[in-house]
């Protein structure tokens, strides 16, 4: 444990920022499962841009790469559009 205030501050800065961060990537987990699961319904569309838009958040706070963020964005996309070919 540190001894230095400005260590101290520092953990506990990092710790409310790891579990901010772990929560914001969860929810991308679910809001894309959510996508992939919505296609064929009727609300297909908006879950799709739900996912694509906290993808977008994710990636302007700092949370995922922009680079990652439009490699997701991507895999999406095909693999939805691959399930929409193959029903």
């Amino acid at each position: 444990m540190a001894n230095i205030k400005s260590q101290i501050k520092r953990n506990k800065q990092n710790e409310k920022a790891r579990l901010r961060n772990k929560a914001v990537k969860s929810e991308l987990r679910t809001r894309t499962k959510t996508a992939v699961s919505a296609v064929g319904t009727e609300n297909e569309e908006l879950a799709l841009r739900q996912a694509i838009k906290r993808i977008d958040k994710a990636a302007a706070k700092g949370i995922i790469h922009k680079n990652q963020a439009a490699n997701r964005k991507s895999g999406l996309t095909r693999r939805i559009n691959k399930l929409k070919a193959d029903a």
